[in-house]
């Protein structure tokens, strides 16, 4: 084992940890480039790189977000309405998202995705002029939106921060209550698009040694211990900062990650 390798999956984990407490995104928009470039140092396959990157991102997410999000609701951040309907959309796209994943060549993932990001990040830093007084859709439609999130999501490996934070500040939703309240979904997403990534490589016989299907379990255990202790810190930084100073950090970030994938 390759242990300057592990101190680098340590610091990642730090630094997802903060960014999910802060913007409530899982760190998969950190997570997957990571791995995509770390992985082949543990001289795993350059074909397998793509979907263990991807499940190996949404197993660490699950304690991310899910640390993230006990943390938002000791400090009264999550919006249980928004919980209650767009839970069933994202659980059922996060599964059918690592389906999808099987059928499409990992190639194409990322420039799509950074497309969507780059659209995100135009509408974060447009909706600064603006106080929105849109109302969330009606519940159905919340649900159908929480689908597309969730399926999109499992597909890049990411939490769904990226979208549903913008889509809850679109629609009238405190930012810091948004970005408690994706916590819980990215956990939740995650949670699905994991055990769809573990079922399609349990019959893959050239994983490396500790792997759970696709989950590479010495990349999530290095990035899980980290991350658990700094979102804690994130969270009260996002209780703290006033929300335009919040929206402008997170359209910011989603910009950085835009550019990094789409190159």
């Amino acid at each position: 084992m390759n242990y300057e390798l592990i101190l680098l999956l340590l610091a990642l984990g730090a630094v997802v940890g903060t960014m999910s407490g802060l913007l409530g995104i899982g760190g998969g928009l950190i997570v997957v480039p990571a791995l995509a470039f770390l992985l082949p140092k543990f001289d795993i396959s350059g074909d397998l790189v793509m979907q263990i990157a991807l499940a190996t991102s949404l197993a660490s997410i699950i304690i991310t977000s899910g640390s993230s999000a006990l943390n938002h609701l000791k400090l009264g951040n999550v919006d249980l309405f928004v919980i209650k309907w767009l839970m069933p959309g994202v659980v059922i796209g996060g599964f059918a998202g690592s389906n999808f994943a099987e059928w499409i060549p990992s190639q194409y993932l990322p420039r799509v995705f950074a497309l969507i990001v780059l659209a995100l990040a135009v509408q974060m830093f447009l909706s600064l002029k603006y106080q929105s007084t849109r109302q969330l859709p009606s519940p159905f439609k919340t649900t159908f939106y929480g689908a597309g999130i969730g399926m999109i999501s499992s597909l890049a490996g990411i939490g769904g921060g990226s979208m549903s934070v913008p889509f809850l500040s679109k629609h009238g939703v405190e930012m810091r209550k948004a970005v408690g309240s994706s916590s819980v979904c990215g956990c939740v997403i995650a949670m699905s698009g994991m055990v769809g990534f573990i079922m399609h490589g349990a019959s893959v016989e050239e994983l490396p040694p500790y792997s759970i299907g696709y989950v590479y379990l010495p990349a999530l255990i290095a990035i899980a211990a980290t991350s658990m202790l700094t979102t804690r810190f994130g969270a009260r930084l996002a209780t703290s900062m006033p929300t335009p100073k919040l929206k402008k950090i997170f359209a910011v970030f989603l910009l950085f990650v835009s550019f990094s994938m789409m190159f």
